[in-house]
C-alpha cells in the first residue's frame, strides 16, 4: 500500500478526474446528437457513457484523492468531518474546489476540440425553470445521501458501482437530468452542445445543488444518527488519506 499522497497530488488528481468526467459527459452528448435525431436515444447514450466513465474514474482514483470530482461532495465531507477529524481540512477544500472547477472547464474544451466544435462557445440551452431547480435539489440530495450513507453503513467499497448507477438513474428520474455538481454545471456553460447550460441558468442550479447537499446530509443524519469516530474505510468523503482498514469478513473481501 503506497504512502498517502501529498495535497498537491490529490488536488491534481481531482482536477484530472473532473476533467475526464466532463469530457465523457460533453463528448458523449456531442457524439449522440451526431448519430441520431431522437432525443430519448441521445439521452440514453449520454447517460450510459456517464455511468461507465464515472464508475471507472472512482475506482481508479478513489484511493488517491477520494474521487470527489464535485465541490458539493468536498464541502459536505469537510462539514461532516470537522468534528471527528476524518474529513478533509479547509486547506484541502481550498485546493480541491478550484482544481475541480478548472478541470471541469478543461474537460469541456477537450470534448469540443475532439469533435471539431468551437473550443469555447457559451451555451444557449436555457434551463431557467423552477421545476429544474427542484430536480437539482433532489438529484444532489440523493447523491450526498448515498455517498455518506455508504460510508456510515460500512459499504464505501461499493461506491464506484453504486454512485455511478445512481447518477445514471438520476439522468432519467429528475427533470434537470441530474447535473448534481457545481463544477460540472459551470463547465457546461462553455459548450453550445447537447450537454450545455446557458450562463444565465447556472447560478440557480448552483444554489439548488448546495441546498440539495445540505438536505442529503440531513437524510444521512436521520438514517444513521450523528457520526462517531471514524471506524470504516472511506472512498469518497476523505481526501485520499484513508485510515487502516479493519478486518473484513470473507463476504466483504470478495465484494471488494
Amino acid at each position: 500500500m503506497s504512502a498517502p499522497a501529498s495535497l498537491l497530488r490529490r488536488a491534481a488528481v481531482e482536477g484530472l478526474g473532473t476533467a475526464a468526467l466532463v469530457a465523457v459527459v460533453v463528448g458523449s452528448g456531442i457524439q449522440a446528437t451526431e448519430l441520431t435525431r431522437d432525443v430519448g436515444t441521445q439521452l440514453l447514450a449520454n447517460s450510459l457513457a456517464t455511468v461507465f466513465g464515472l464508475g471507472v474514474l472512482i475506482a481508479l482514483l478513489g484511493s488517491v484523492s477520494g474521487a470527489h470530482f464535485n465541490p458539493a461532495v468536498t464541502l459536505a465531507a469537510w462539514f461532516t468531518g470537522r468534528r471527528t477529524g476524518d474529513g478533509p481540512a479547509l486547506r484541502d477544500v481550498a485546493a480541491y474546489v478550484p482544481a475541480q472547477v478548472a478541470g471541469a472547464i478543461a474537460g469541456t474544451v477537450l470534448a469540443d476540440a475532439m469533435f471539431g466544435k468551437p473550443l469555447v462557445a457559451f451555451s444557449t440551452h436555457d434551463r431557467f425553470h423552477s421545476q429544474l431547480w427542484l430536480g437539482e435539489v433532489v438529484a444532489t440530495a440523493g447523491l450526498v445521501w448515498l455517498i455518506f450513507g455508504l460510508t456510515r453503513a460500512g459499504r464505501a467499497h461499493l461506491a464506484p458501482l453504486l454512485v455511478a448507477s445512481y447518477i445514471g438513474a438520476a439522468y432519467w428520474f429528475t427533470s434537470s437530468t441530474s447535473f448534481a455538481n457545481p463544477a460540472v454545471t459551470i463547465s457546461r456553460a462553455f459548450t453550445d452542445t447537447f450537454a450545455g447550460i446557458a450562463p444565465a441558468s447556472v447560478l440557480p442550479f448552483l444554489v439548488a445543488q448546495l441546498v440539495g447537499a445540505a438536505a442529503g446530509l440531513g437524510l444521512v443524519a436521520a438514517c444513521f444518527g450523528r457520526p462517531a469516530a471514524a471506524d470504516d474505510e472511506v472512498v469518497l468523503p476523505l481526501g485520499g488519506q484513508q485510515p487502516a482498514a479493519p478486518a473484513r469478513s470473507a463476504e466483504e473481501s470478495a465484494l471488494a
